[in-house]
């Protein structure tokens, strides 16, 4: 089924609206929680964005479920992974990521102005790299890939990638300084 047609299930609060997105994004929901939080975490999580996806369409009506979801999935296993940091739980392959991009994001955005002008930026910038840097800075700060699992997709060694990433991690500071970011 489109999404479209989904939406509209979710307009006319049909509980298959649930069961079409399970079947439709199920697993893509999976493999974004999966790479930041452990299996059960990531199940948890999953189903809570099916129900806040409930909760938020309508008013909502998304352009596309697909982003619109995965956003939700991201930013719930985001505050999950933030929750479990601060219990002293967490660990592993997310938040080393987080850890590696953290340093921009959390020394803006305190209010929504800040937000949606680090928004901007942070388009701009990627707008600006070439399209596969820029798919793996996605990858990795995104998706939480590993280098690993990104070396694979794109047939380079896992030392190129490091270097890609850090490389790119340069230019956005140096970008987020132009626009008047304090870094």
């Amino acid at each position: 089924m489109d999404d479209e047609r989904i939406v509209e299930l979710y307009w006319i609060r049909s509980e298959q609206a649930i069961n079409e997105t399970k079947e439709s994004y199920g697993s893509y929901c999976a493999m974004i929680s999966g790479n930041i939080l452990s299996r059960q975490d990531a199940e948890e999580c999953v189903n809570d964005a099916y129900l806040k996806l409930w909760e938020t369409i309508p008013p909502q009506r998304p352009r596309s479920l697909k982003a619109y979801l995965s956003k939700i999935v991201r930013n719930l296993s985001l505050d999950r992974l933030e929750k479990n940091r601060a219990k002293k739980r967490g660990g592993g392959q997310s938040e080393a990521v987080f850890d590696e991009i953290c340093e921009f994001i959390s020394a803006n955005g305190e209010d929504l102005a800040d937000k949606m002008a680090l928004r901007d930026a942070m388009n701009g910038f990627l707008k600006g790299l070439e399209k596969q840097t820029r798919i793996i800075f996605l990858q990795r700060y995104y998706y939480f890939r590993s280098v690993k699992e990104i070396a694979a997709q794109f047939d380079m060694s896992q030392s190129n990638v490091k270097m890609t990433l850090k490389r790119t991690r340069d230019k956005l500071c140096e970008h987020l300084q132009k626009e008047g970011f304090e870094i």
